[in-house]
């Protein structure tokens, strides 16, 4: 009888290094986010290795020590590979390799990775193959090496061919071209959004932390049945749904791209696009992991990346999110914000008090009319429901009386 061989991937196991260059910053945090996007990235962390020096080396990211000290680490606990938690130029990355004899990552070449799996929409590819096209142009030499030891892992992934094996020339090409598909795609959402502001249904965008919950939330809210998952990224690809509120008002609620500390420019560049949605919406929901034990700092890289979409001038309503693990007894703040409301989008615990915020803020954006409608014009009592707030309705002899909050535009059309 043949035997069965229970045949796995290996997983890659790797070292993670960061350097400290003051007493107060945030590495240690960071090296703890890094491991988690190694995890959803399928790897495994087996050691972190932090230097504190004055800044980084400009030659080698770390000090010729670390690295005699992290080859000795990888050697005894059988890694495969090292990630930095810093993007590192070309002759840092080679460098690295040289000395240590293996495979040398960075932190973008891990969410990169991690965009290539999850990316399920073509503009998602595409976007997310431009990005990996950008990062990999000005470090072919190095990756070759390092690509070449390794058979698979981390930074191999990609939803287009191969590009390692391609040379400059190639590459430009095929970024010429990614970016005119970009284009097209681009100019498609803008006329969608055009057609968005003439009808006047308002948009609430989703925005925050990587793994904060808004895919949970959203789900909740408008059963858009979106993936969920406790890892880093779990969605990619923004998502639309329409709700409708207890007042009969319908909304469009759009889900965006988690944020994250150290977010690759070449990424934010690629989803411009789709963050904006962002900066078209009349009104953004903050989710924040409110369990979190860095989630001010979260919370200021959120806003952080807003500004520099130039996301500014909106109503913003933080959702102080997984209520049902927070053991902190001092309840959250947000001074930028105006309104706050503490949920479990788990459980549902504390959306009815949301939805009866956005009521609130969408009711203060309209007008208030009192108005007698001829019965020939009964159809506009529709408008007022679809986009607005009907608080009476009475059938008369002269017509039907009608008293309700309505977008002003709207207003202009029936009155």
């Amino acid at each position: 009888m043949a035997e069965l061989y229970d045949i796995k991937e290996e997983v890659e196991k790797v070292i993670l290094v960061a350097v400290a260059s003051n007493d107060g910053d945030d590495t240690a945090e960071s090296v703890d986010e890094l491991e988690e996007l190694v995890k959803t990235a399928g790897a495994e962390t087996v050691a972190k290795v932090i230097q504190n020096r004055e800044k980084v080396h400009p030659g080698t990211y770390i000090g010729k020590g670390k690295i005699e000290e992290v080859a000795t680490l990888a050697f005894e606990l059988g890694a495969t590979g090292i990630i930095c938690d810093d993007e590192l130029s070309p002759a840092q990355l080679k460098n690295l390799e040289d000395a240590l004899q293996m495979k040398v990552m960075d932190r973008t070449m891990v969410i990169l990775d991690i965009f290539a799996q999850h990316a399920s929409t073509r503009e998602g590819k595409i976007q997310v193959e431009l990005a990996q096209l950008k990062y990999r142009s000005t470090r072919l030499i190095g990756m070759r090496n390092s690509l070449s030891r390794l058979g698979g892992g981390i930074g191999t992934k990609g939803p287009g061919e191969k590009k390692l094996e391609i040379d400059r020339r190639l590459i430009k090409d095929r970024i010429t071209m990614l970016n005119q598909e970009l284009n097209e795609i681009k100019k498609n959402r803008e006329v969608t959004r055009q057609l968005r502001s003439k009808n006047p249904i308002p948009v609430i965008a989703i925005v925050g932390y990587t793994n904060a919950g808004k895919s949970t939330l959203l789900n909740y809210m408008t059963n858009a049945e979106v993936l969920e998952a406790d890892m880093l990224f779990a969605t990619l690809d923004p998502t639309t749904r329409n709700l409708a509120l207890e007042s009969g008002q319908q909304v469009l609620v759009t889900d965006t791209v988690g944020f994250i500390r150290k977010l690759p420019h070449h990424l934010i560049d690629a989803f411009r696009s789709t963050l904006e949605e962002a900066k078209y919406a009349d009104m953004i929901l903050h989710v924040v992991d409110a369990s979190n034990p860095h989630a001010y700092k979260q919370m200021h890289i959120v806003y952080e990346t807003l500004k520099q979409l130039q996301v500014t001038d909106k109503t913003i309503i933080t959702v102080f999110n997984k209520q049902d693990m927070v053991e902190s007894e001092e309840p959250m703040k947000d001074l930028k914000a105006d309104k706050t409301v503490r949920i479990s989008a788990k459980s549902g615990d504390g959306v009815p008090e949301l939805l009866d915020i956005i009521e609130e803020i969408l009711r203060n954006q309209k007008t208030l009319i009192e108005h007698t409608f001829p019965y020939q014009d009964a159809g506009n009592i529709q408008l007022i429901r679809k986009y607005g707030q009907l608080l009476t309705e009475e059938y008369r002899e002269d017509g039907i009386y009608v008293k309700a909050y309505v977008p002003k535009d709207i207003a202009h059309r029936i009155l």
